[in-house]
């Protein structure tokens, strides 16, 4: 018998530590671009079966174990589970969806605050590894939210779980690895967007509120100061929270630092990387030590794992412990713009057209196509 689960139900079997066969139908290079910690490899053409040698392979991945299959949507894993059944296998399910599902799994994790009044949740996109967040105060009720993706719902459910309404939305820059969530959210329940007020530089044509650096946006008594922070891109923001908690976006992570070139391009990439070393040293490491980093993106490798952390948990940092461990936060300028120039990793997918999304220049309304131009990995560290 053919069953199948969700994507949800697969990361919990994951994360579980259940024994089963994960296979992954996909072409040879899909698979290699980006899967599930622990799949295997098995390219399938429904118009063609499996071949004896693809049989043989199957046998020896499956080693009497349940079989789970996935391809992109669920509609090549379906088939070859059937063609398993009628080969003999009597425990075979389907992963609904497939990775398109799989690229919409998120965990909502509460940060630990010094105070009772201060909430916070980071809204974690396990197969991308985008970092959103809800920020607010218990006492007022309100909330705001931000790095939305654009799967809305999650941050409206994170809010409405902590007993907070969203007041307003933010979006750190203008992102290159995914579509932004933050427009649409605003729209949708009646508040005002913003972004930086440099925004206007790159061409922005969604209707938002600016933000310049220094600003201070009240939320009940939490207050969230906004802090110009260029390098990644132009505009990029970092918000700072009651002073002890630092919404860093794409420019400081817990393992590396934004890359520049995706705005400034590889010609220009030393000048981002400049305004970067600017926005470390003259105004993050002016803060306190013990000031709680929260970045915008964790890493996640093409086979699925986080490079830090597990999923669930928070994923977070003090500042100081990342200028002691970072061996890029201790590199003088010269190095430090060689290092994030000389050797920049492979970037994210479709970028210029996320971008051109996330600008107001293009737009996207068919759901498979967006989920096509998002699939995979962020690539937003240097």
């Amino acid at each position: 018998m053919v069953n199948n689960i969700t994507a949800e139900r697969l990361a919990g079997k994951i994360d579980a530590d259940e024994q089963f066969a994960l296979i992954d139908v996909r072409p040879e290079e899909s698979f290699a671009a980006w899967h599930v910690r622990d799949a295997e490899n098995v390219p399938y053409d429904p118009d063609e079966g499996l071949s004896e040698d693809q049989q043989n392979e199957v046998n020896a991945l499956v080693d009497d174990r349940p079989v789970v299959a996935i391809c992109g949507k669920g509609l090549t894993s379906t088939p070859f589970a059937f063609e398993l059944q009628d080969r003999g296998y009597d425990d075979v399910t389907v992963v609904t969806g497939g990775m398109e599902a799989w690229s919409k799994l998120y965990e909502t994790v509460p940060i630990e605050t010094s105070g009772d009044d201060l909430v916070v949740r980071q809204v974690q996109r396990r197969a991308k590894g985008c970092l959103g967040y809800v920020v607010g105060s218990k006492e007022a009720g309100e909330a705001v939210v931000v790095d939305a993706t654009r799967q809305t719902d999650q941050f409206k459910v994170a809010a409405q779980n902590a007993g907070l309404s969203i007041a307003r939305v933010f979006d750190t820059h203008v992102h290159a690895d995914h579509i932004s969530g933050g427009p649409a959210l605003a729209d949708e329940v009646g508040v005002s967007y913003h972004l930086s007020d440099v925004a206007s530089e790159r061409g922005v044509e969604y209707e938002y509120e600016p933000l310049s650096d220094g600003d201070v946006i009240d939320v009940g008594d939490v207050e969230i100061e906004a802090l110009h922070t260029p390098g990644h891109t132009s505009e990029m923001m970092n918000f700072l929270v009651d002073g002890k908690l630092l919404l860093t976006g794409d420019t400081l992570f817990v393992d590396s630092v934004g890359r520049t070139e995706l705005q400034f391009g590889e010609d220009d990439a030393s000048r981002g990387a400049d305004l970067l070393y600017d926005s470390l040293h003259e105004t993050i490491f002016e803060l306190p030590a013990d000031t709680t980093i929260l970045p915008g993106h964790l890493t996640v490798t093409s086979d699925g794992r986080y490079e830090n952390g597990s999923p669930g948990d928070p994923l977070e940092s003090r500042l100081g412990t990342l200028r002691d461990e970072l061996d890029l936060l201790g590199l003088d300028r010269e190095a430090f713009v060689e290092r994030l120039t000389e050797d920049a990793p492979e970037k994210p997918p479709n970028y210029e057209t996320v971008i051109a999304i996330n600008t107001g220049k293009e737009t996207v309304d068919d759901e498979s196509e967006a989920t096509e131009l998002e699939l995979g990995p962020n690539n937003c560290a240097a």
